[in-house]
């Protein structure tokens, strides 16, 4: 096993695509599962604490240290299994998610989660529960999680099957390899009813597995996962739509939104089901626009979206997509479509080339990312969408909003320009989450909570909620070991 020291070749554990600096004394890179329990049986022993990384591409800080030690999982980098006869493969936690995905894709499968940023290991997107475009129809990456195996913050292997371990009411039993049985109280708060990702995932009678998912490396290191594989679609329409008004795009993909909805339910197969629905705003336009030339000029909005179809249905789908875009305005001559793999490839280059254009600023200005990750319910969208545009626009801060709206999960990204600005956009970012919570919303959606959002989490569950959250980790952490200041603040730990 490599233990890295000298400071020149760790930096880059020290930040993450969000900009969040931290410290540490040295990475670790692990080769089994062993090993990890290893390393993690010494810290409990030498009062180390240690945080996980993955490929650094996170927007919280979960992966960046503030002391101790770091555990680099990329080289557990494995696929262990495709099987073709039960659809699911078998991986280790440093597998990137992009070759991951080719590699079920070239034997006919199809792994939906898909966030933004595909050089993400598969580890991380488990701890994160990460989602994106195409979770508007699939759901995020709990969905497909059927197995774990994970190093518990006393260095315990802990090996997880969906189903086996189920909570009674508020109380979970878990078994490890060795025997060691851990009594765990689940919290009893209330999620929001929306796409979400902040804090721990509890219910009441809950898979064990569940809690696990989405936990940021504070509750059990993952050595391995099975997941789940569906078939891969015949055939994929993509489009991008311009509007003349935000109103139309609004309108249309709202309606879009529903029809789809109604489509699952009837399980109609030539009708409208998006699998992706994605929002650009004006601003985003324009931030786009050295990269993209072609985008129509005097255009307000755009919308991105995908739908699988059956070929006999190829000239009914296009036709209704067309009828609806029609019917809200859309234009019908400056949209771009695509079926075939190199052009849907290019739109959604261009999906996610807004996103790194914002992190690409951010880095060279120098500061922290200052962009919302927030859901609300369907009904209360459009309010709350008008509402941050117009309150943005006061505060005369550069920004572009952009985001999974399908979903109803938004990304106003500001871009402040000195630090002044920076403090005055972080501030209306704590406006903007308290009024996500009012209208029933999470304050993170898919990116969770890590270091950066700590606050956020607290103004949304509450002091007594948090500390709930802090009294489970400390029943499978007592040494308080593992991802210490990812979810809530340490001294939540001392009670």
């Amino acid at each position: 096993m490599v233990i890295k020291t000298n400071p020149d070749e760790i930096q880059s554990f020290l930040v993450d695509a969000a900009n969040y600096k931290g410290t540490c004394d040295a990475v670790y890179f692990p080769e089994t599962e062993s090993e990890i329990a290893e390393i993690v049986k010494e810290a409990n022993q030498k009062g180390l604490r240690i945080t996980v990384a993955g490929n650094g591409t996170g927007l919280t800080g979960a992966r960046v240290p503030e002391s101790g030690i770091v555990i680099s999982t990329e080289k557990l980098n494995k696929i262990f299994e495709i099987n073709a006869d039960d659809d699911f493969a078998i991986v280790q936690p440093g597998v990137i998610l992009k070759d991951f995905q080719d590699e079920v894709e070239r034997k006919g499968y199809f792994y939906p989660p898909d966030p933004t940023e595909r050089n993400c290991f598969v580890g991380a997107t488990i701890a994160t529960n990460a989602s994106g475009a195409k979770t508007f129809k699939y759901g995020p990456t709990r969905d497909y999680v059927v197995g774990l195996r994970l190093v518990l913050p006393d260095g315990e292997v802990l090996k997880l099957e969906r189903g086996q371990y189920l909570a009674k009411e508020n109380l979970l039993e878990i078994k490890t390899e060795s025997g060691k049985v851990t009594n765990l109280e689940i919290p009893d708060y209330k999620m929001p009813e929306t796409k979400h990702a902040a804090g721990y995932y509890c219910h009441a009678n809950m898979d064990a597995i569940d809690l696990f998912i989405g936990s940021e490396g504070t509750l059990g290191i993952i050595t391995e996962a099975k997941l789940k594989l569906l078939d891969m679609p015949d055939n994929i329409l993509s489009a991008v739509i311009f509007f003349d008004s935000e109103d139309d795009a609004l309108l249309f993909l709202t309606e879009a939104r529903h029809i789809s909805y109604k489509t699952r339910e009837d399980k109609t197969p030539d009708e409208i089901d998006a699998r992706g629905l994605e929002y650009f705003d004006h601003n985003s336009l324009l931030f786009l626009a050295d990269e993209y030339s072609q985008i129509p000029k005097e255009k307000k909005a755009a919308v991105w979206f995908e739908q699988e179809f059956e070929s006999q249905y190829e000239e009914t789908m296009f036709e209704k997509w067309i009828e609806l875009l029609v019917m809200h305005n859309g234009d019908e001559e400056t949209a771009w479509m695509a079926t075939d793999s190199i052009d849907m490839q290019k739109l959604k280059d261009f999906r996610h080339a807004i996103s790194w254009k914002v992190n690409e600023y951010i880095s060279r200005m120098h500061i922290t990312k200052v962009g919302t990750d927030i859901a609300v319910p369907d009904d209360k969208f459009i309010e709350f969408y008008k509402w941050i545009r117009h309150e943005v626009v006061k505060t005369d801060l550069d920004f572009v909003i952009y985001g999974h709206f399908g979903d109803c999960h938004v990304h106003l990204n500001m871009l402040p320009k000195d630090q002044k600005e920076h403090h005055l956009a972080k501030t209306f970012y704590k406006l903007i989450c308290e009024k996500a919570v009012s209208l029933g919303g999470t304050v993170s959606a898919e990116h969770g909570i890590g270091k950066l959002k700590r606050d956020y989490l607290l103004r949304m569950f509450g002091e007594e909620n948090i500390k709930q959250m802090a009294k489970l980790k400390l029943s499978l952490d007592p040494n308080k070991v593992l991802g210490i200041g990812n979810i809530f603040e340490e001294k939540y730990l001392n009670q």
